[in-house]
């Protein structure tokens, strides 16, 4: 897979991954399977729609994993 993406979730990412992180994830790996590192206008809105529907199920996943030692996302720190 493509090296340039990174964990984010702890330990790796010791603080919350941000919209911005999940994103870019997101656009690299859309990026690696299309084999596109910009598509052709034809092919703007499709990939530009698969860039989003990995970015919301990347974000759901960090929601939802459950990682030992480690705080749920978005809790507050005591």
């Amino acid at each position: 897979m493509c090296r340039s993406i990174k964990t984010l979730r702890p330990p790796a990412l010791p603080e919350e991954a941000t919209e911005e992180d999940i994103r870019a994830a997101a656009l690299q790996y859309v990026r690696k399977v299309s084999g596109f590192r910009a598509p052709a206008a034809h092919n703007r809105e499709v990939f530009d729609r698969a860039v989003e529907a990995i970015a919301e199920a990347t974000a759901e996943l960090l929601d939802n994993l459950e990682v030992r030692g480690a705080p749920p996302r978005g809790a507050a720190a005591s």
